[in-house]
């Protein structure tokens, strides 16, 4: 049985994660706004990318830590939850409309790059060529997303299909109001560096805590790495992502809890699984091959399918994707 210390430790790290991403970000933003960065700017590649810093932390970590079921068990199972738990969650709170032209540009964007991860899993695993290949896939897709919002009129209307992107800024924004840039710089530089080096140093200390934990735990319960990746740990780092969705569908702003999802899964995919390769390459554990990453990308194709056919995702579908999800985490756990 795992220890109390391990258990604390996991869930420590996983808290501390999400404090030093939430500081980070403020940070950034404020360095951002010191900067004259615009605020679409700050939004899509500030804010875009300082909220996933939490699972950046703990599989770059990981994978440091040569536990690599853990660091790609993270990525796979992070969007897993998206997919399953998060937007069926969503869904059952209130049904999503969805613009079928950002379902299909976003989606397929994420869809793309879990069939990437699938293809490079079975011949060079996420080596550096990879890695280099996915971040600048990224870099690609923020300035595309940066040059379709800047198309967007001021006065659009509130259903404007805006890139998963901007979504996930937005569904940030809507959980932490300090995350939206101010037209006047607000603070001062010092505090807005102090806060990004405080934020930088706590995800560094929680990334730590939680790999070690999850390995202590790994070990005590006689399970792989790559079950407490994709399950605890890939449910923690989503947490954040559950929240703000849940969120979003509360306040029947349906389009961001989804563009909050798919936003995210790009991020995962590219931004994480990028950086991961580029700082610990390595093969691509055989059991996330095999089973969880081909999950994954199914599941991204069930929800494009179930939101195209009706042009939403009703509660019938929300409860199949949370369904879908538990039993996929008791299997994955051995529960049944």
């Amino acid at each position: 049985m795992p220890q109390l210390y391990d258990l604390g430790a996991l869930i420590g790290g996983l808290l501390l994660l999400m404090l030093g991403g939430d500081l980070l970000v403020r940070g950034a933003v404020r360095l951002a706004e010191r900067l004259g960065l615009s605020p679409m700017l700050i939004g899509l590649v500030i804010v875009g990318l300082g909220t996933s810093t939490p699972e950046l932390a703990a599989s770059v970590q990981a994978a440091i830590a040569e536990s690599p079921g853990i660091a790609l068990g993270n990525i796979v199972g992070s969007n897993i939850a998206n997919l399953l738990l998060v937007l069926g969650t969503s869904a059952l709170i209130a049904p999503m409309l969805v613009e079928r032209n950002a379902l299909w540009r976003d989606g397929g964007v994420g869809l793309v790059a879990a069939l990437a991860l699938v293809a490079a899993s079975f011949t060079l695993g996420l080596d550096r060529l990879v890695a280099m290949a996915f971040l600048v896939a990224l870099a690609a897709y923020i300035y595309w997303a940066y040059r379709t919002e800047k198309l967007v009129p001021p006065d659009h209307p509130p259903s404007h299909d805006h890139t998963a992107a901007f979504d996930r800024a937005e569904a940030a924004r809507e959980f932490d109001p300090e995350l939206a840039p101010h037209a006047t710089p607000t603070g001062s530089l010092a505090g807005a560096i102090l806060l990004f080096f405080v934020g930088l140093a706590i995800i560094v200390g929680g990334g730590t805590l939680l790999v070690d934990g999850a390995v202590a735990i790994a070990s005590a319960m006689g399970v792989s790495e790559e079950i407490i990746g994709l399950t605890i740990v890939a449910f923690g780092t989503s947490a954040p992502e559950l929240v703000t969705s849940i969120i979003a569908a509360a306040r029947k702003q349906s389009e961001i809890a989804l563009g909050n999802v798919l936003g995210s899964n790009i991020y995962n995919l590219l931004f994480i699984g990028g950086v991961t390769g580029m700082v610990a390459p390595g093969p691509v554990p055989e059991k996330i091959v095999q089973f969880d990453l081909p999950l994954a990308t199914l599941a991204a194709l069930v929800v494009m399918i179930f939101a195209y056919t009706g042009g939403h995702i009703n509660r019938r579908e929300g409860g199949l994707l949370f369904a879908a999800y538990l039993a996929y985490t008791a299997f994955t756990s051995g529960l049944i």
